[in-house]
């Protein structure tokens, strides 16, 4: 069991009846350009952001910095987003005197920001350097050990108060990113629909129906998107999978935000041979999973269907069907079972799915995502 440090993360149960929908401001527009916002929230701001990350963007960061007189710090939040790095922050936080935190960056560099700024009751600005989650929205943060495997999520005050998205800086990502990011997002109906479909509170329905565009929309755009870096179709794809993906989360509250794909997901990290896969990647795989597991145990012929139409769309833009083409043909037995056992955990989101599921079932599932 990992010990929580309520000082630097501290889950905040009583929040869960509140919604955070959206960030106070989102810029669609080149870094460069925003200076008067950034520094409209503060005058000592905190980089965070990995080391590779940080070295790509010092130059135009400290353009603008100069620009709008800022007295910035840059630092790396290895070892991942994890406990002992948020320490290291907090101890920067108060060395720099910061009054912002900045986040930029993928998935875990945005969660780590909205940490420490959490933390410090600090206002945070995320700019994310890729599509590949929806980070950069939410009032939500993972947490990791130091080998990167899923440990807790903290649930935030609020939303970002400010979200830059620059499409040329997203566009310098590995193309790969942004397919994982489709990944991600068009888990949002997978899931949302099972937690929440039946619902009749007005927000959440909304978030489910909005999941549901969200879903066709990717199914439509994506491959032509991907062809065409840097069009409008490319930027509403970027938009679906970092900002509508958000919006789902805001609208539906942790009620429509994970199941059995994030689950397998967060089950996925515990192993080392599942580090070098996105988050996307495993998400992906992940609805594959959930969706063997309505067929199997609830002999829901739609989920069948279903998988077959992302089974083929997978193939079309390149996400991973099996455990094979996540690059992790080599797991024995034993590691399956891990997975399994700490996705079935009692905690789990999994547990959200009508029916219940133990880890047999859910190991003859992941070897089957392909399957008739």
């Amino acid at each position: 069991m990992v010990a929580k440090s309520a000082k630097i993360v501290s889950p905040v149960t009583a929040l869960s009846a509140n919604l955070n929908v959206a960030p106070a401001l989102v810029l669609r527009s080149p870094l460069g350009e925003t200076g008067k916002a950034i520094a409209a929230l503060g005058k000592r701001p905190l980089v965070i952001g990995g080391q590779m990350t940080l070295d790509l963007v010092q130059k135009s960061l400290t353009k603008l910095f100069e620009s709008q007189q800022l007295t910035a710090l840059a630092q790396s939040y290895a070892p991942d987003c994890s406990e002992s790095s948020l320490a290291h922050l907090q101890a920067a936080v108060k060395n720099h005197q910061a009054d912002l935190i900045i986040g930029i960056g993928g998935g875990k560099a945005l969660d780590t920001a909205k940490l420490v700024a959490h933390a410090s009751q600090l206002p945070v600005i995320t700019i994310p350097t890729a599509g590949a989650t929806c980070a950069a929205w939410t009032a939500l943060s993972n947490v990791y050990s130091e080998a990167g495997a899923f440990q807790y999520d903290v649930p935030l005050r609020r939303c970002p108060d400010l979200l830059i998205l620059d499409y040329e800086l997203v566009q310098t990502a590995p193309q790969r990113m942004l397919i994982a990011g489709i990944g991600d997002a068009i888990a949002k109906w997978y899931e949302a629909s099972v937690s929440s479909g039946h619902s009749s509170d007005t927000l959440t329905i909304a978030a489910v129906q909005q999941a549901r565009v969200l879903r066709d929309l990717l199914l439509q755009k994506s491959a032509e998107a991907l062809q065409n870096p840097g069009s409008q179709i490319w930027r509403e794809v970027v938009d679906a999978t970092v900002l509508l993906a958000g919006v789902i989360g805001g609208l539906g509250g942790a009620n429509c935000r994970t199941v059995a794909a994030h689950a397998v997901h967060n089950g996925l990290t515990q192993l080392p041979l599942a580090h070098h896969a996105l988050h996307g990647e495993k998400v992906a795989y992940g609805i594959l999973v959930q969706l063997r597991l309505e067929e199997l145990l609830a002999e829901n012929q739609l989920a069948l269907s279903s998988r077959q139409q992302l089974l083929k769309f997978y193939g079309e833009i390149g996400l991973p069907k099996t455990l094979e083409e996540l690059g992790m043909g080599a797991i024995t037995m034993t590691e399956l079972r891990q997975i399994a056992e700490f996705t079935c955990q009692s905690t789990s989101d999994i547990h959200r799915l009508p029916f219940n599921v133990t880890p047999e079932p859910l190991m003859a599932a992941m070897v089957s995502t392909t399957g008739i």
